[in-house]
């Protein structure tokens, strides 16, 4: 599926299903997402301990037992090189489960840092949304750090709401404070 830029980008994005072949670029956005969003709002000895190697295996093994539910998209420019992820799956934890509707998660979303603004993230997200929307969710949970004002401002310029519902990441022992936000899916569209 080809996804095109949100006005002002510049690169029309191919998205597809990720396979366990894409773990060593998956980690490596990983980590470099991290250290560009998280640094002042997690330890940086956590950041730096991070490693391309650890993510690509953990990665790849959960790549290999992902069900149809649960999926990760990523994101190619015309060079065919991953630019962004994202992972979905039902809703992890039974107190973000909507009262009425079934309830799906986006867990992780990235994009390589010097990507920012490209729209790549924009076209993980949609295929992702669009995914569980195909699977029959139809409203959506996501927790953020709660100091990511970048993050939060792109969740929100996508629908999303925050809920003001809080927990303690605990993230290298650190008070890592996360806010929930919500949406419905229904209307999402591929």
């Amino acid at each position: 599926m080809v996804v095109a830029p949100p006005s002002g980008a510049a690169v029309n994005w191919t998205v597809r299903r990720a396979v366990p072949a894409d773990a060593a670029r998956i980690a490596e956005i990983n980590v470099d997402g991290w250290r560009a969003a998280y640094r002042g709002l997690i330890p940086d000895s956590y950041l730096d301990g991070m490693r391309y190697e650890t993510l690509r295996e953990r990665w790849a093994t959960g790549l290999r037992g992902h069900t149809d539910a649960a999926s990760m998209f990523v994101a190619t420019g015309p060079d065919g090189r991953i630019e962004a992820y994202a992972f979905v799956r039902s809703v992890r934890d039974e107190a973000d489960r909507h009262p009425v509707h079934a309830t799906g998660e986006l867990c992780a979303i990235y994009a390589d840092p010097r990507r920012r603004g490209t729209g790549a993230g924009h076209a993980v997200h949609q295929a992702a949304l669009g995914h569980l929307a195909a699977y029959g969710f139809r409203h959506v949970v996501l927790w953020v750090l709660t100091g990511n004002g970048p993050a939060r401002r792109f969740y929100e310029a996508h629908g999303w709401s925050c809920d003001e519902v809080e927990k303690d990441g605990g993230i290298a022992g650190e008070w890592t404070p996360e806010i929930r936000y919500s949406r419905p899916i229904q209307e999402s569209k591929m």
